[in-house]
């Protein structure tokens, strides 16, 4: 029976990508890119011209209600009321005792509904003010990202592939032993300590496990099916960092004016729509976030929005499918999702190899949201152009390419880091 189930769950996952698999050919020459025009960000539904901050504030408001109905979903729950925090590790000493660790569990029901463990890890030492920190959102759990067994094995359900089989990381969708520290490239935890800052993060799958089911678990067990223009999973992982923000709050560790929210892949989309939502996050970083992320959608190149929607009909809201094919009939690109951000500083980061997520639209989204920074008083990515690999630009808007793969690496971080702590100190 538990073969059956596996082999069942895993044909549920594949049947609409080899649906599609034969009729979808994706696109990269430049040469192919369909003439597109971008919606302009600073004109009114009604055509008027944005011209002051004020303006702005009410053209905000219509952006949001535009991506809200027709690409992520009204986020349809609040901070639940019975929310509450547990420590179930108290702080002990990490990276022989140059830091602390501890765990906290985030539980949204008085019973034994939904929770999210969270894996605080910060500097022993804390500078006057607090620390900057990230919330990060993880694949594969808290233990994933280091192999020290103070950090406490997921018990959640876990995606399980044959290469995950082979190595023994995962079993029958759970996490083993050997997984820790397994995804430990993507986390230098002692570079992010070394570099003065803490790190927050949590499994995603705690919220929403990564598989279409028709919404019936994780957090849409509260809250039901979402009707077409409602959360899907992306929405309820974005909704989930800023739970994690609110149990920041309360920590006077942690430097309030220096709080930053990461993502990678799918992840990364998350952290936008997390910060176009949740102003209370400072810096916002995309690390190779792609279509439906930092890419432009009209540029069709790599990962398109019928592909996106086909692969993964849980991630959106129902009504982004009215568009698979048909991305010129978009009243929104995703320019205009990094402007709900402003005029707080995002980081959009490319990377050469990973060309399903199309590296030039990451930054001509980045560079087409500088109008908006600009009419704020703040600074776009100040190029034309796409930088070279390892050049990062900009001012509150960043963007860099780095070499290699789909993937976090070390360079990535070091970006990160620099640009945490070039947030301005509030006295």
């Amino acid at each position: 029976m538990k073969n059956f189930c596996r082999v069942f769950l895993f044909v549920a996952l594949a049947f609409p990508l080899l649906l599609n698999a034969e009729e979808y050919v994706a696109i990269y020459d430049e040469a192919k890119i369909p003439a597109y025009e971008l919606p302009d960000p600073l004109v009114f539904e009604n055509g008027e011209r944005v011209v002051s901050a004020a303006d702005w504030a009410k053209r905000r408001a219509e952006l949001m209600e535009l991506f809200e109905t027709h690409v992520y979903g009204k986020t349809v729950l609040g901070r639940p009321d019975e929310m509450r925090f547990e420590t179930t590790k108290e702080p002990v000493p990490f990276l022989d005792g140059k830091a602390t660790l501890s765990e906290i569990r985030i539980h949204f029901t008085d019973g034994e509904g939904p929770f999210l463990d969270l894996l605080l890890i910060k500097p022993k030492e804390i500078p006057e003010g607090g620390v900057p920190t990230f919330v990060a959102l993880n694949f594969r759990g808290n233990h994933s990202i280091h192999p020290s067994t103070e950090i406490s094995l997921s018990k959640s359900w876990v995606t399980e592939n044959s290469k995950d089989r082979k190595l023994g990381v995962v079993l029958e969708n759970r996490a083993t032993e050997k997984a820790r520290g397994f995804r430990g490239s993507r986390w230098p935890v002692e570079k992010i300590i070394d570099g003065g800052a803490a790190l927050a993060t949590f499994y995603y799958g705690d919220i929403d496990p990564d598989f279409h089911d028709e919404f019936q678990n994780g957090i849409h067990q509260l809250t039901g099916v979402p009707s077409a223009d409602e959360w899907g999973s992306i929405g309820t992982w974005a909704w989930a960092a800023s739970r994690v923000r609110d149990f920041l709050e309360e920590d006077a560790d942690i430097d309030q004016n220096r709080v930053a929210v990461f993502g990678h892949s799918r992840l990364g989309k998350t952290a936008l729509w997390a910060g176009a939502q949740d102003e209370r996050f400072s810096l916002v970083i995309s690390n190779n976030s792609g279509c439906g992320g930092a890419a432009l959608s009209r540029r069709r190149i790599g990962e398109r929005v019928s592909r996106i929607n086909t692969s993964f009909p849980h991630w959106f809201c129902r009504n982004f499918r009215e568009y698979n094919e048909e991305e010129a009939e978009l009243p929104v690109d995703q320019h205009m999702l990094i402007t709900l951000i402003a005029p707080r500083m995002v980081y959009v980061a490319s990377a050469v190899g990973d060309t399903w997520a199309d590296p030039k639209g990451e930054f001509l989204s980045a560079k087409h949201a500088g109008p908006v920074y600009e009419l704020l008083g703040k600074s776009g990515v100040g190029v034309e152009s796409q930088p070279d690999v390892h050049e990062p630009v900009g001012g509150t808007v960043r963007y860099h390419v780095r070499a290699g793969e789909h993937d976090v690496t070390d360079y990535d971080w070091e970006q990160y880091l620099k640009a945490i702590h070039d947030i301005p100190v509030k006295k």
